[in-house]
């Protein structure tokens, strides 16, 4: 679903998901993709891309350039069939949209198994590396860190560094530790000093809000449409999530509330969605 790099969040999170606001258009490709090519094998016809995307009230100009530029971002691969054009996810996206369909099937919003360990991150880039630093820190807020104080973000739990550090060529000025807190430090105040607690509770009431008793999104026009939003609206607020530990969160935390109706909207809008997607979408096999 799941995404600059596509495993990282800034190019990929929507401008307002969650808030009441359409999100961006590559976010929804990516949940598109996610929801109905990942782990296929196929690829889809722009011009059923363009028919799918109709029904969530955007455009044809839209769906296009938002596809080449996803080409050229290294998220899906054009492939030419005639007069048609196809475009299937690469191998690269493929990972990034399958860690979020594990966090959106499996992991859950409340974290009840925290056992008090955190993991550390330190690094020092010289101020000529933008790009790198740009990409490290969108890296590990995906993985769910957050900054500490200068050069040092933090996550709970033990999350493993090495395939950030690897694949962004950062080995030698990265430090990793897990550990945990020591007097006079404690979880609670940490937690707020890293992380944006408020913020995150914000997101999933305003989920709460957009979705729950109240009429459907006025831009889906058919269960297909409202498959897609909830899903996109549901992996930012994942993403946006570092899975903190629910003994340190406020009382009446929302995400658990927030995941109950996610899951029922979602069981509820598929068998809909997946038979309109049979109706209208053109797959192809590139492999065949």
């Amino acid at each position: 679903m799941i995404a600059s790099d596509p495993a990282q969040p800034s190019e990929a999170d929507p401008e307002a998901a969650g808030r009441g606001a359409p999100p961006r258009t590559q976010s929804l490709m990516l949940s598109f993709f996610g929801i109905h090519v990942l782990g296929t094998g196929t690829a889809l016809s722009s011009a059923s891309v363009i028919d799918a995307f109709a029904r969530v009230e955007v455009g044809e100009d839209a769906v296009r350039s938002t596809l080449t530029r996803m080409v050229g971002r290294g998220l899906l691969e054009r492939h030419r069939r005639g007069r048609r054009m196809y475009f299937s996810l690469t191998d690269r996206a493929a990972e990034v949209l399958a860690d979020g369909e594990e966090r959106i099937r499996r992991t859950g919003a409340v974290n009840r198994a925290w056992d008090g360990t955190w993991t550390l991150v330190g690094f020092s880039l010289p101020e000529s590396w933008r790009r790198e630093r740009h990409d490290l820190r969108s890296r590990l807020v995906w993985a769910g860190f957050g900054p500490l104080q200068s050069g040092l973000w933090v996550a709970p739990g033990r999350v493993d560094v090495a395939p950030v550090a690897a694949e962004l060529g950062l080995g030698d000025r990265i430090k990793a530790f897990h550990a945990e807190a020591a007097a006079p430090t404690e979880a609670g105040p940490l937690l707020r000093a890293a992380f944006d607690v408020d913020a995150i509770a914000e997101g999933y009431r305003a989920f709460l809000a957009r979705w729950g008793d109240g009429p459907p999104p006025a831009e889906a026009r058919d269960d297909l449409g409202l498959l897609l939003l909830l899903h996109t609206d549901w992996l930012d607020l994942v993403r946006r999530d570092p899975h903190l530990p629910a003994e340190h969160l406020p009382g009446e935390w929302p995400a658990e509330h927030a995941e109950t109706l996610f899951r029922g909207l979602s069981a509820r809008f598929e068998p809909g969605a997946r038979r309109i997607a049979e109706e209208i979408l053109d797959r192809w096999d590139p492999a065949a």
